[in-house]
C-alpha cells in the first residue's frame, strides 16, 4: 500500500474548505434575513430561514468531523499505528483503508 498522508492531507484540506465555505453561506442566509422584512416562521410556501442555517450547519459539522479523522489518521501514521485496528490491533486490509482511509478498526471490529 502506498503512503496515505498525501490523501489524508488532502481530505482534511478539502473537508476544512467545504466547512469554511458553509460558514460563509451561513453567515449569508443571517445577513439576507435580517435585511428582509419576511415571516419566513409562518411562510407555507417553503422551508425556513432557521431550517436552511440547520441544513447547512450539519453539513458543516459533518465536514469537520471529516477533516478532525483525517487529522487522526495522519497522527497515526506518524506514530506508526496507521493501518491497525485501535480495538484487536490486527492490519486493517488494504481494500477498506482503500475505500475508507481514515478507518480505525478492521472489519471484523467494525461490525
Amino acid at each position: 500500500m502506498i503512503d496515505p498522508s498525501a490523501r489524508l492531507r488532502a481530505t482534511r484540506d478539502d473537508a476544512v474548505a467545504l466547512a469554511e465555505r458553509l460558514q460563509g453561506d451561513m453567515e449569508a442566509v443571517a445577513a439576507a434575513r435580517e435585511g428582509a422584512n419576511v415571516d419566513d416562521e409562518h411562510d407555507p410556501e417553503g422551508s425556513t430561514i432557521a431550517y436552511e442555517r440547520s441544513q447547512l450547519d450539519a453539513v458543516r459539522r459533518s465536514a469537520l468531523d471529516r477533516a478532525a479523522d483525517a487529522e487522526a489518521a495522519l497522527a497515526r501514521v506518524v506514530a506508526g499505528t496507521f493501518g491497525r485496528c485501535e480495538r484487536c490491533s490486527a492490519r486493517i486490509g488494504d481494500a477498506r483503508l482503500e475505500a475508507r482511509p481514515t478507518a480505525r478498526l478492521c472489519i471484523d471490529c467494525a461490525r
